[in-house]
């Protein structure tokens, strides 16, 4: 299980997030976020500390909001990020699903 950061994230990048990981598993894209499902220890800190409620528990997202869940898992893969995200440098772009939204 995982949380998974979703459309609300786009174009705003807190990174409050991130601070409140304990285990370093949120990766910066250009426009949004991303938490690697295969290290986040499901802990929920990132959640409250998300002021645009963009984190969601894998198994609690919105139906509208679940090919988040995919793109989340495939982003930080298809970019081989692991080890934490804090000192990764951001990725020059995201997911396909993020260009689909338009910029806030």
């Amino acid at each position: 299980m995982a949380y998974v950061v979703t459309e609300a994230c786009i174009d705003v990048q807190d990174r409050a997030c991130m601070e409140e990981c304990p285990v370093d598993c949120i990766y910066p894209g250009e426009r949004m976020m991303y938490i690697h499902p295969d290290e986040c220890v499901d802990c929920g800190k990132c959640m409250p500390a998300c002021p645009n409620d963009a984190i969601f528990w894998e198994y609690k997202t919105p139906p509208e909001q679940e090919p988040f869940i995919e793109a989340n898992a495939l982003f930080v893969r298809s970019h081989g990020l692991s080890g934490g995200g804090e000192d990764a440098d951001p990725v020059d772009e995201d997911h396909p699903l993020v260009g689909q939204r338009r910029p806030r």
